[in-house]
């Protein structure tokens, strides 16, 4: 028997073409299956189909099964224990304050009995090993924890299927080898079929069993071999120009916090380490930054010392949970610190992206989100229209945002804040969701803003998107910065960044 097949499918949202055009799936059961595709090819569309809670509201017609089974005629129960689904984003999924109520939130919906309640919620929590961290708040969590709790507490129902929308795109390179560890346990050791829409499919070859590929809104079979990149294309995308030699390094370690401080004065008159190119200011300065969220919780951010001149661009890398959003937000005055100070002299041209896109769109469609600013920000339907254009989206100008893929919306909130050339651009996870192809859009577009003045500051996993744009690398660890160097310095220095 299948666990999911798709017959003759076509979607279309309301107002708009179709998304998928007569599609067909297979998926066997006991699977681990790859979806690929491009951003916007309607990856997320096909797995929502799959799962009525959460289907997209448009017009359908075909037949969308699991385990034979058409998903339309499924209660809340029957579709608990047949399909799982875990968000790209776990902050779309994780609802509840603690790690354990996370855990029994589901179970608590669907009237399971308190003593089965508690065998699965120990159970589940005992094969990820998440005992030391049961009863954490979700909010102190990493973003590799959250991630996990997602689909565990996704599991504790026991689907048959689990499918899953990007699920490491928000992930560091160590927590994503954990991750995917983990899923193919629960593939192997529990007998869960499982279907990954991913732009990550190199990293996913060693556990699947088969792949498929949407475009033009149809599926056709993958070979496995086929989506191993070329050597070619394991190269980082070069696009922008770098200034290599115009920035020195920085050494972070706190017990050595006042020397690095007098290599920092004697390096910025000889226009050395923090600053930039010779008598150029620094843009932002972060000076003994000390951040937590609660009285009594852990510090966040740590003796921070950070300095940004006016035209650079600067990665900021590190593991999940070492506090990249945290000093980000920190830098905009979104948070206010406990002790230290930042010092932007950008402060009223800056743009913050959020990790989460959809903390800007707020308008009906697509056309209007990037038309809200234009008084403000001296620009009009001409600009927009070039914009529709440049990012695709010209046939979805009159679709809701929340109607566009992950991706789309990615490249939605970044193209809404660019319109307003702010003179500091701060980017959280800029590229997450996007494939090769619309990382390098990115990546062109934060050189065109650099071209035309801005400094960016920008925190991501995605190396070569770092090794294309960013003049040097500071990497985060125990809330402070333990080094930053030029990027080529830092990735020849590396054992784990490459």
């Amino acid at each position: 028997m299948s666990a999911l097949e798709l017959r003759g499918v076509t979607f279309s949202y309301p107002g708009g073409a179709d998304v998928l055009r007569d599609a067909s799936l297979e998926v066997p059961e006991g699977a681990f299956a790859l979806l690929v595709g491009a951003t916007g090819s309607g990856k997320s569309t096909l797995l929502r189909l799959a799962k009525p809670e959460i289907a997209p509201a448009g017009e359908l017609s075909g037949s969308v099964r699991a385990f034979g089974e058409d998903v339309r005629s499924l209660g809340p129960l029957a579709s608990a224990r047949a399909v799982g689904y875990v968000f790209q984003s776990p902050d779309a999924q994780v609802v509840c304050d603690t790690v354990w109520h996370e855990m029994a939130f589901g179970l608590e919906n669907l009237g399971v009995p308190e003593p089965e309640m508690r065998r699965r919620v120990a159970e589940t929590c005992s094969f990820f090993g998440m005992g030391p961290w049961f009863r954490a708040r979700t909010a102190e969590l990493s973003g590799g924890q959250r991630q996990l709790l997602a689909l565990a507490s996704t599991l504790a129902m026991r689907p048959r299927l689990l499918l899953l929308d990007e699920p490491t795109s928000m992930l560091d390179p160590l927590a994503e080898k954990d991750f995917l560890a983990m899923l193919f346990r629960v593939n192997r050791e529990l007998g869960v079929t499982v279907l990954v829409a991913t732009h990550a499919s190199e990293t996913m070859l060693d556990y699947a069993t088969c792949a498929f590929e949407l475009a033009e809104g149809r599926v056709r079979e993958a070979p496995l071999e086929g989506l191993r990149p070329e050597p070619s294309c394991a190269t980082p995308y070069q696009i922008c120009p770098r200034v290599f030699g115009t920035f020195g390094p920085e050494s972070g370690a706190k017990s050595a916090k006042k020397t690095r401080r007098d290599l920092m004065q004697g390096g910025r008159a000889a226009g050395g380490p923090s600053g930039g190119p010779r008598g150029e200011k620094d843009l932002l300065v972060v000076d003994d930054l000390w951040f937590r969220y609660a009285r009594d919780g852990r510090w966040v951010l740590r003796e921070l010392d950070l300095e940004l001149a006016a035209g650079e661009v600067r990665a900021v890398v590190g593991a999940n949970g070492c506090g990249k959003s945290t000093l980000l937000a920190a830098a905009a005055g979104v948070v206010r610190p406990q002790r230290g100070r930042v010092r932007n002299a950008a402060a009223t041209s800056q743009a913050l992206l959020p990790q989460s896109p959809k903390a800007l769109l707020s308008r009906e469609t697509v056309r209007d989100e990037l038309m809200e600013w234009s008084r403000a920000g001296g620009y009009g339907a001409r600009e927009v229209e070039a914009s529709l254009a440049e990012l695709g989206l010209e046939d979805a100008a009159d679709r809701h945002p929340y109607d566009l893929s992950g991706g789309q919306q990615q490249l939605l909130a970044l193209e809404k804040l660019l319109l307003v050339r702010p003179r500091l651009l701060l980017l959280d996870e800029p590229t997450k969701g996007l494939d090769r192809s619309a990382r390098e859009r990115v990546a062109a577009r934060v050189a065109r803003a650099r071209a035309e003045g801005a400094t960016v500051l920008l925190a991501t996993h995605d190396m070569a998107f770092v090794r294309a744009v960013a003049d040097r690398v500071s990497l985060m660890f125990d809330g402070g910065i333990a080094v930053t160097e030029l990027t080529g310095d830092f990735f020849k220095n590396s054992w784990l960044y490459r």
